[in-house]
């Protein structure tokens, strides 16, 4: 193991009381560099930054989203929104998602200080330690994950094989590095590492029987049935982190799979009621609000929304430090609809749906119209013990029973969405064309 000194400290707070000073103290300084950006000018004026602590106030600070980014425009983003001087800046972080023109983060040097802090967190709550090593499959490019986890790794004294994703090394290659060099874990997206485990079944590589003791995901929705094949196709536990780049990395899976414990001394969580803005009451249901507290030195976010349906508890049964930090469960989100013959079509529940099909070794969905009329076109790829057609057959029938449209089925082969996928930052496994 590395010496003490490159470990990285990882700034726990020692107390519930701490956080909640920490968040009183930094929430006036959220407000504060939010008003050095043009976005805001006009925006907080009402605000009393005496008496941020009563909901009532914090509330009256409008919430923003990805719409409301959208409308600012690409052009005009930096000059309204970013604060921070070019001599201040580090680096800039892609946007994510799968559609729309991103947006590229400036990011300070203070606030990598704090993100390394998140991330070393996230590495530790995992149960992942100095024996480990890291077979790491986020994208190297111009979004950040992959370079942060990577770099991160040596700060929690874990080892760390800079693979990146198919499009940095191929699939093939990768597999055979993980057959020959036996890494404790691997990281990645979800789709990707169920990639990998198809294309390892082809390849005769027992993956369930390899060294590979924790999967770490992130970056897309981890339903149970995903999680679940991941675990039976890897043989091993499953871990899920959170976060965004509009944010950061603000918590993790730990062991005891209760949810994702979040960073509350970093950034002030709000599940809020959709209509009022205000806090509904703990463990309810509601929209998922958030401001960092350290990292708003670039793009000074305040009450950012991704859209996120959750509820947050006090209660774990997690032990030791991080069982300071409450839990965050995601329950739905209010985006990933598409409506088709009258019938909508809801993307997570159709992604679970699919998961839960043996034969079903990868999908596409595609909405699509045709001489007038909409189709619900899944393309498919069959694990190779199956016969295809008949699989296409059950599939089909499925579908029809469970969300009562009748789907066009086209049967791929294996490894063709996987080259699609991986040209993407995440995995764009729903798409409308009708548009």
């Amino acid at each position: 193991m590395g010496s003490v000194e490159e470990i990285l400290d990882l700034q726990l707070p020692s107390s519930k009381e701490e956080i909640a000073r920490m968040q009183s103290t930094q929430k006036k300084v959220a407000l504060a560099q939010a008003k050095k950006a043009k976005f805001y000018q006009g925006k907080l004026d009402h605000i009393d930054p005496d008496n941020l602590d009563d909901p009532e106030e914090w509330a009256k600070i409008p919430i923003i989203d990805k719409e409301t980014l959208r409308e600012l425009g690409v052009e005009n983003f930096r000059e309204l929104f970013c604060i921070a001087e070019q001599k201040d800046i580090a680096e800039y972080w892609r946007s994510g998602g799968a559609t729309g023109v991103p947006l590229y983060y400036p990011r300070t040097y203070t606030d990598m200080y704090y993100t390394y802090i998140q991330l070393c967190r996230c590495w530790t709550v995992a149960g992942l330690n100095e024996d480990d090593v890291c077979h790491q499959s986020f994208p190297y490019g111009v979004h950040p994950a992959g370079q942060l986890w990577s770099r991160t790794a040596n700060q929690v004294g874990i080892g760390v094989l800079w693979a990146g994703s198919g499009a940095n090394t191929p699939s093939r290659v990768q597999l055979e590095l993980i057959d020959d060099l036996q890494p404790t874990i691997w990281m990645g997206m979800p789709s990707y590492g169920l990639h990998l485990a198809n294309l390892a079944e082809e390849m005769d590589i027992d993956l369930a029987g390899g060294n590979v003791r924790k999967v770490i995901v992130g970056a897309e929705a981890l339903s149970a049935a995903k999680r679940e094949k991941l675990e039976r196709s890897w043989g091993a536990e499953v871990n899920d982190f959170f976060g965004m780049t509009e944010i950061g990395i603000l918590g993790a899976d730990s062991k005891v799979h209760e949810g994702f414990h979040i960073w509350t001394d970093q950034a002030l969580f709000e599940v809020v009621d959709e209509n009022t803005g205000l806090p509904v009451p703990e463990g309810e249901e509601g929209l998922m609000v958030i401001t960092p507290l350290f990292c708003n030195t670039s793009t000074p976010f305040l009450r950012w929304s991704s859209g996120d349906i959750v509820r947050i508890s006090n209660e774990t049964s997690l032990e030791g430090p991080f069982s300071i930090f409450p839990v965050m469960k995601h329950a739905n989100r209010t985006v990933g609809f598409a409506k088709i013959r009258g019938i909508n079509i809801n993307h997570s529940e159709f992604e679970d749906f699919m998961f839960r099909v043996p034969d079903i070794n990868d999908f596409k969905v595609e909405f699509t119209a045709t001489d007038g009329l909409d189709d619900l076109v899944v393309s498919i790829e069959v694990d190779r013990k199956s016969d295809a057609d008949k699989a296409a057959e059950t599939l089909a029938e499925k579908i029809r029973d469970v969300f009562e449209v009748r789907p066009v089925i086209e049967i791929l082969e294996t490894g063709t969405l996987a080259k699609e996928f991986e040209a993407s930052v995440k995995a764009p496994r729903f798409v409308d064309k009708r548009n």
